[in-house]
C-alpha cells in the first residue's frame, strides 16, 4: 500500500502557476485531470461540462469553506471588541473618516486568517481525508494549484494593505503572524506535529498579536502613544487563554486522523476526556477571572454585568461539558462541544463591543451606554 505522505508529496510537487487544473473545481490533483484524458480520449468530465455560472457557484462554495468561516468570524468579532475599546478611551477622537482604513485593516487580517487556514489544508491533506473530509482541498472540490494560488493571492493583499496603510511595527507583527502560521504547517518544521508549540503558535497569534497589533494600530491612526489600560490588559489576557482553549480542543475529534499520520497532541496523549475537561476547566478559571476583575475594578468594569453575563457563560459552559462526557464522547458530540467553545468566543466579543442597554442625549448628540465597560460613548 502506498504511503499517504509521499503521496501528498507528489500532489504538491505539481507547479503551482497551473492554476485551476483545466476546471474551477472538482480536481484535486493535475494528475487527474491529465489521467483522464490519456484514459478516456475526449470525454469531458462533469466539471467541464457545467455551464461557467454554475462552475463559478461551485468554486465560491469550496473558497467559503476553503476559508474556515468559524475564524472568520472570530476574527471580525475580537477586532470589534479591541477598536471599540480603543475608541471607548478617546471617544473625543473619534473620526468617520477613518473607516475605510480600519476597514481595510480588517480585510488584511482576514486575508492572513485565509493564508494561514490555507496553507494548513495544503499540507494536512491525507489527514483532513480522515478527519474533515468536507473540507475543499481534502474532497476534491478546490485543486491543489488553486488552492496555493488563493493563498500566496490572500498572504500579498494582505501584506500589500498593511504596507501602505499601517507603520513598521504593525507590518513587522503582520509578517510575524504569517510566519508562524507557515512554520506550523509546513515542512520541515510543521510544528503542529507537536503539541506545546501548536498551541502556543495559536494562542500567540490570535491571541497576543492580534489584540496587541489591532489596538497599537488603532491608536496610532487617533495620533495616540501606545499605552495599556485595564480593559484592553483584561481583553488580551483573557483571549489569549480562549485561544489556547481553542487550540487544545480543535483537535478532539482528529484523534483518528491525527495518530494514523503520527501528529502529536495534547487529545492524542491525554485522551479525549481529560482535554475537554482541561479545555473546560481553563475556561471557567477564565470566566472566575472576569468575574474578579470586576469586583475589583468597578471603576473600569461594570461589575453587576460582568457578574452576571460570565456567570451565566459558566454553567452553559458546564451543561455543555456534562453532555458531551454523558454522550461518552461520540464524534457528534464532540462537534457539538467545539463548535460551543466558539460561540462562547463570539459572545465574549460581543460583551465587550455590542452591549449597550441605554441610550440618551447629550448636548445634541446621541450617545450610548456600554454596560460591561461602564463608560457612555458617542
Amino acid at each position: 500500500m502506498s504511503n499517504p505522505e509521499v503521496l501528498i508529496d507528489r500532489e504538491l510537487a505539481y507547479p503551482v502557476f497551473v492554476i485551476f487544473c483545466g476546471q474551477v473545481t472538482g480536481c484535486s490533483a493535475v494528475s487527474r485531470s491529465y489521467s483522464g484524458a490519456s484514459e478516456e480520449g475526449d470525454t469531458l468530465s462533469p466539471d467541464t461540462r457545467a455551464s461557467f455560472p454554475t462552475r463559478v457557484a461551485r468554486f465560491q462554495d469550496a473558497f467559503w469553506r476553503f476559508l474556515r468561516p468559524h475564524t472568520i468570524r472570530g476574527t471580525i468579532i475580537g477586532t470589534t471588541a479591541v477598536v471599540v475599546r480603543a475608541l471607548i478611551d478617546n471617544s473625543h477622537l473619534i473620526d468617520w473618516g477613518l473607516l475605510p482604513k480600519a476597514l481595510r485593516g480588517l480585510l488584511a487580517l482576514l486575508c492572513g486568517n485565509g493564508y494561514i487556514v490555507g496553507i494548513n489544508q495544503i499540507y494536512d491533506i491525507g489527514i483532513d481525508k480522515v478527519n474533515k473530509p468536507f473540507l475543499p482541498v481534502a474532497a476534491g472540490d478546490l485543486s491543489i494549484p488553486a488552492a496555493w494560488a488563493l493563498v500566496l493571492s490572500l498572504a500579498l493583499l494582505g501584506v500589500i494593505i498593511v504596507a501602505t496603510n499601517f507603520g513598521p511595527l504593525i507590518m513587522g507583527l503582520y509578517s510575524f503572524g504569517l510566519f508562524l502560521g507557515a512554520i506550523y504547517s509546513v515542512p520541515p518544521l510543521r510544528l503542529k506535529r507537536f503539541a506545546v508549540a501548536a498551541f502556543l503558535i495559536i494562542a500567540t497569534v490570535r491571541g497576543f498579536l492580534l489584540n496587541f497589533g489591532v489596538y497599537y494600530a488603532t491608536r496610532a491612526s487617533l495620533g495616540l502613544a501606545y499605552t495599556w489600560s485595564p480593559p484592553i490588559l483584561f481583553i488580551t489576557s483573557f483571549v489569549t487563554i480562549f485561544a489556547t482553549v481553542i487550540a487544545i480542543t480543535k483537535d478532539l475529534a482528529d484523534v483518528e486522523g491525527d495518530r494514523k499520520f503520527q501528529i502529536s497532541t495534547f487529545a492524542t496523549k491525554l485522551g479525549v476526556r481529560n482535554i475537554a475537561f482541561l479545555g473546560s476547566g481553563l475556561l471557567l478559571m477564565n470566566y472566575l477571572g472576569a468575574i474578579v476583575a470586576a469586583c475589583i475594578l468597578p471603576e473600569v468594569f461594570r461589575k453587576g454585568f460582568m457578574v452576571v453575563s460570565h456567570s451565566l457563560l459558566s454553567a452553559a459552559l458546564i451543561y455543555q461539558t456534562w453532555l458531551l462526557d454523558a454522550s461518552k464522547y461520540s464524534k457528534e458530540a464532540i462537534a457539538v462541544y467545539y463548535r460551543f467553545i466558539w460561540n462562547l468566543f463570539y459572545a465574549e466579543g460581543s460583551c465587550n463591543s455590542l452591549s449597550p442597554t441605554q441610550f440618551c442625549e447629550l448636548n445634541n448628540t446621541k450617545i450610548i451606554y456600554l454596560p460591561i465597560f461602564n463608560k457612555w460613548v458617542r
